[in-house]
C-alpha cells in the first residue's frame, strides 16, 4: 500500500490503565480509618489500597485506506472504544504510533461536543466549529443537517431538554454533513430508532462510496457491520484476533462463541456441556437435511421448581431464526431436585440453506427470565441436499435470505393449457 492511500496508520499501539483495589472493611474502626485516608490519597496511596495494570490495547497495528469502510467488532471490554478514543485524540496511548491524514469527526457517545444550555441551532454551529468548519461552510449545510436530524420543531430549544434519540440524530447529522475526511462512529447509533439507524447506514454508505471519505464503524449489530463495511477488525482482550474481509472476520467471530460462559453459574442452574447428537446418540457437527436434530445438554440445578431450558436457532449475525421452549410450549420443567441432569432436546428445523448456524442455549427461571444464557453454545454446518447444479449459500448469493423454500419441481394443473385464461372475479 502506498503512503498516499493510507489515511490512518496505527503501529504497535498499546494503552495501559492502572486499576485500584481497596481492601475490605469488616468493622466500624476500619471504615473510619479508610475514610480519613481518602483525604491524603491525592498525595500518597493508603496502605489498604492496591493497584494493578490493565492493558486495554496491546500491540495493535492497522492501516486504513482512503474511502475504506472499516468495521471494528469484539465483545464488551475488548478495547474497541479505547481504540476510537485514541484515534479521536481524546486520550493518549501508552506506547505506539498513530498517524492520521485528514480531518476527523467522531461520534462516540450521545451529545459529543454539545453544550446542554445552548439550543440545537447554536450547537450545530458550535459542533461544526469544533470540527474545524468555517461559519460559511456550516451555513451552506445547515438546512440539510436539520432536515436529516428531523428536529425542526425543537431547533431553538436547549438540547438539555432533548431525548437521547434527538441528541443522536442531531449529533450524527452534524458529523456526517460537515464533510470530514474521516468519520468515526461508535455504538451510539443503537440509541436511535430502527428507521433512523437505516438512514444513518445509508448516509455512511453514501459518504464512503460516492464522496470517497473513510468511515470507522464500531457496533455489536453484526448485520449492520456486514451491510456497511468491506473489511473488519476483531479485537479480543485488547489484541487483534482477526483482520480482513468482513465476511471472513464475522464468520471467525461467530465460530468463536463465548465458551468461557459454559460452567459459570446462574442463580439456580448452570449449563455444563452442550453438543449435537444424532438419533443414535453420536456427536455430530453438521446437519444434512435431517428432520430432527438433537441437542444434548448437561445442566446442574439447585432444585428450583421453575427451572426450564430454551434453545434459539441463530445465523452468524446473531439473528434469531427459531425457538425451542418446552417450558412455554409444553409446561415442562427440570426436576425439582438438586443434581446434575442430561437432556436430549429434539429440534425440528426448517430446510436451512447451506452455511453455519448457531444454537444459543439457556436455562431460565420460568416467569422471571433467563438464569444462565450462553450465546453460540453449539455451532453446526448445514448443507442443502437439493440438486442444485452448484453449491448455493443463499445469504451471499443475490442476498436471497436464509431458508430454502423449494419443495420440488412445479406441478402442472390438469386441463389448463398455455392459452388458458383464468376467470375474473365477479
Amino acid at each position: 500500500m502506498s503512503a498516499s492511500d493510507s489515511v490512518i496508520s496505527v503501529e504497535n499501539l498499546s494503552k495501559r490503565y492502572v486499576i485500584g483495589h481497596e481492601s475490605r472493611h469488616d468493622n466500624l474502626r476500619d471504615t473510619l480509618r479508610h475514610t480519613a485516608r481518602k483525604f491524603w490519597r491525592r498525595f500518597r496511596w493508603g496502605t489498604g489500597f492496591q493497584t494493578e495494570e490493565f492493558w486495554a490495547l496491546r500491540d495493535v497495528s492497522i492501516e486504513v485506506k482512503r474511502g475504506e469502510v472499516l468495521g471494528i467488532i469484539g465483545r464488551n471490554g475488548a478495547g474497541k472504544s479505547t481504540l476510537l478514543k485514541i484515534l479521536s485524540r481524546i486520550t493518549e496511548p501508552t506506547a505506539g504510533r498513530v498517524a492520521i491524514r485528514g480531518r476527523v469527526a467522531s461520534l462516540l457517545e450521545v451529545g459529543t461536543g454539545f453544550h446542554p444550555e445552548l439550543s440545537g441551532r447554536e450547537n450545530v454551529f458550535l459542533n461544526g466549529a469544533i470540527l474545524g468548519m468555517k461559519r460559511a461552510e456550516i451555513r451552506r449545510k445547515f438546512d440539510e443537517i436539520v432536515a436529516f436530524a428531523e428536529v425542526e420543531r425543537f431547533l431553538d430549544t436547549p438540547v438539555k431538554y432533548y431525548s437521547s434519540g434527538m441528541y443522536v440524530r442531531l449529533a450524527f447529522a452534524v458529523a456526517a454533513h460537515l464533510e470530514p475526511e474521516i468519520l468515526i462512529v461508535d455504538e451510539v447509533l443503537a440509541v436511535g430508532d430502527v428507521n433512523f439507524q437505516k438512514k444513518c447506514l445509508g448516509k455512511m454508505n453514501e459518504v464512503s462510496r460516492t464522496e470517497g471519505r473513510t468511515v470507522l464503524f464500531v457496533s455489536h449489530n453484526l448485520a449492520a457491520v456486514k451491510q456497511l463495511t468491506t473489511s473488519c477488525v476483531c479485537l479480543e482482550r485488547g489484541k487483534i484476533a482477526a483482520i480482513g474481509l468482513t465476511n471472513i472476520v464475522l464468520d471467525r467471530f461467530a465460530r468463536a462463541g463465548d465458551p468461557s460462559l459454559l460452567g459459570t453459574k446462574g442463580k439456580h442452574s448452570t449449563l455444563v456441556e452442550t453438543y449435537l447428537v444424532d438419533e443414535h446418540g453420536l456427536r455430530v457437527s453438521a446437519h444434512h437435511g435431517m428432520k430432527v436434530l438433537l441437542a444434548e445438554v448437561v445442566v446442574d440445578t439447585d432444585g428450583h421448581p421453575q427451572a426450564s431450558i430454551e434453545c434459539c436457532l441463530t445465523d452468524l449475525e446473531g439473528t434469531r431464526l427459531g425457538l425451542y421452549s418446552p417450558g412455554h410450549f409444553f409446561n415442562w420443567r427440570i426436576p425439582a431436585h438438586p443434581g446434575r441432569y442430561r437432556f436430549r432436546l429434539p429440534l425440528a428445523l426448517p430446510p436451512l440453506a447451506t452455511g453455519t448456524y448457531g444454537l444459543d442455549v439457556a436455562t431460565l427461571d420460568y416467569g422471571v427470565g433467563y438464569d444462565h444464557y450462553v450465546s453460540n453454545a453449539i455451532l453446526f454446518e448445514s448443507s442443502s441436499l437439493l440438486n442444485f447444479p452448484a453449491k448455493w449459500e443463499l445469504r451471499k448469493d443475490y442476498a436471497a435470505g436464509h431458508f430454502i423454500l423449494d419443495a420440488g419441481l412445479p406441478q402442472p394443473v390438469p386441463g389448463l393449457g398455455p392459452d388458458h385464461q383464468p376467470p375474473t372475479q365477479a
